[in-house]
């Protein structure tokens, strides 16, 4: 019983956040595709494609996705978003971190234990706070390369809570990307 309610919330959880993440595409106004709740498209190790046609769009729209929840606090969640603008021109990867986190923190992240940096959050939603960054190649080699990333939030300067997720699969799913 405990398990069906920790499932629903994840499921909850899962939807709360891929509809900030097309709310802050309507209220930010821009053209890439922000996600969504869309249709599985295809799983690439623990990476989903999932792709949706928004209101208003001549096409569908794609991102790679994964969600996690803390180790030690099972209500306590966060959304990882990657997606090419529409131009082709950029690469985004947006986190959907849950209520509460510090913002002037940011958010952390490593890369099989190596510091790669920290991103600003650029908004907070009925449903969570999202930190946004452009990829460069950089970064994209290091997730397609990596074994482990971990997403760091903070509740207080002192206080982190770390999200480890999986790389498998990122750099297939990733060139799947249309």
């Amino acid at each position: 019983m405990a398990i069906l309610a920790c499932r629903r919330r994840m499921r909850s959880f899962v939807a709360a956040c891929a509809g900030a993440a097309i709310a802050l595409a309507a209220i930010a106004g821009c053209d890439a595709p922000a996600f969504a709740q869309g249709a599985v498209k295809s799983v690439h190790g623990d990476w989903q494609i999932r792709c949706d046609t928004p209101p208003g769009a001549q096409s569908e729209q794609c991102a790679l996705m994964q969600s996690v929840t803390a180790e030690d606090r099972p209500n306590v969640g966060l959304t990882v978003i990657v997606l090419k603008t529409s131009d082709q021109k950029s690469r985004l990867m947006r986190v959907v971190a849950p209520l509460g986190v510090l913002l002037p923190s940011g958010l952390g992240l490593k890369i099989d234990n190596q510091d790669v940096g920290r991103a600003g959050f650029v908004r907070c939603l009925p449903n969570g706070c999202v930190a946004e960054v452009v990829m460069d190649d950089n970064l994209i080699a290091q997730l397609r390369n990596g074994k482990t990333s971990t997403f760091i939030i903070f509740q207080t300067p002192e206080e982190g809570i770390g999200f480890p997720m999986s790389l498998k699969g990122f750099g297939e799913g990733y060139d799947q990307l249309p």
